[in-house]
């Protein structure tokens, strides 16, 4: 079996997606228990601590559908697309868990023929009755937003990551149990688009979402009620769609995805590390790139799977990252209109070049056939 692990070439494979309780076997740090924590009323600590088994149950191996399909279209004259439906393996690491901060790793494991593509996937984060959360504003830029004590009294913040630990989203909510149901249930907030989209579209410039997470007998569901947002002009959603993200339990998945994370998660936790210090830098910050950044992530993810591959240092890896990450971020993310602005610039200009990369290609496939 072949492991193809530069990102250039899995790429895509990754576009074919467009996008449990075992916690002992993947915990890498102890658990700390803050002291706000201990000094909790019994009945408060004990829905706590229901909240973390939830979260808790999210790691694990998987076999992973998606399926996302437009339901309610909005415009005049709009045509609904048809559903996206694809699936992988994926492997959840436990990262970090601090009693009331966890953080949980995602890695897609593809297999395709005897190759196995694995790809670093998304990250979550999840802090208890957080004092801020990080949101999306629109345009590649973000905004640390203040929770008041009174919204984040026994809720949960989870923040998601992008392939290479850029920020995507956050939203504050309550898990709660009842019926024998764990799920976590937040309001409606901006994401970005999804890469299935980001990467075809230019219609719409951002989602705005509700993303709710169950955990299920066979494993977790994630149910995302999703409105597609167009913020040129006058601001309207485009069409409505509905996504579920089924996670079920697997066993005998391929071990490249812990080969991979264990060989390159000291890497990943100094670029986590220098996101953190961005994001604190300022209230607001963003990317000088709009729409799909794979400027940023792919140079980023093609370091890491120089580590894995034996080719680079962490050191020398992590330098490199740094600077890459330095070109692309910015405090100045100047107006709302002007990031979309030059989104649907960098969207036409993509399509484009795809238009006349297909042309060539079918000229050229029209010329070697008169040939023969």
């Amino acid at each position: 079996m072949r492991t193809s692990t530069s990102w250039a070439r899995k790429i895509g494979a990754v576009s074919l997606l467009g996008l449990a309780l075992a916690v002992s076997a993947c915990a890498t740090a102890p658990v700390t228990r803050p002291a706000a924590v201990a000094s909790m009323p019994a009945a408060e600590k004990a829905k706590f601590e229901q909240d973390r088994q939830a979260i808790l149950a999210m790691t694990g191996d998987f076999d992973v559908s998606f399926d996302f399909r437009e339901t309610v279209p909005l415009k005049t004259g709009y045509e609904m697309k048809k559903p996206k439906l694809s699936g992988a393996d994926e492997i959840v690491r436990l990262v970090e868990d601090r009693g009331d901060f966890i953080s949980l790793q995602q890695i897609l494991v593809m297999k395709m023929g005897d190759d196995t593509y694995v790809t670093k996937h998304w990250r979550q984060d999840w802090q208890y009755q957080p004092e801020s959360v990080l949101v999306f504003i629109g345009g590649n830029a973000w905004e640390t937003r203040a929770v008041s004590a009174t919204e984040r009294k026994g809720k949960w913040a989870q923040t998601v990551y992008q392939v290479e630990d850029s920020p995507r989203y956050g939203a504050v909510g309550a898990w709660t149990h009842d019926n024998g149901v764990s799920q976590w249930n937040p309001p409606a907030e901006m994401r970005p688009l999804p890469r299935r989209d980001m990467t075809t579209r230019d219609d719409y410039d951002a989602v705005l979402a509700v993303n709710r997470h169950t955990i299920t007998p066979f494993g977790w569901v994630q149910e995302e009620e999703n409105s597609k947002l167009v913020l040129r002009g006058d601001h309207h959603v485009l069409v409505r769609e509905i996504g579920v993200n089924s996670y079920k339990r697997a066993t005998n998945l391929e071990k490249d995805g812990d080969v991979y994370w264990n060989a390159t998660k000291d890497f990943w936790s100094q670029i986590r590390a220098d996101w953190t210090r961005i994001e604190k830098s300022s209230t607001r910050f963003g990317l000088t790139i709009q729409g799909e950044p794979e400027d940023l992530y792919i140079p980023v993810l093609d370091l890491a799977d120089q580590i894995n591959e034996g080719q680079i240092s962490t050191a020398d890896a992590v330098v490199k990252a740094k600077a890459v990450m330095a070109k692309y971020t910015t405090t100045d993310i100047g107006t709302l209109d002007a990031r979309i602005t030059k989104a649907i610039a960098t969207a036409k200009e993509k399509a484009d070049k795809r238009a006349a990369e297909k042309a060539a290609n079918a000229a050229a496939a029209a010329a070697s056939a008169g040939g023969n």
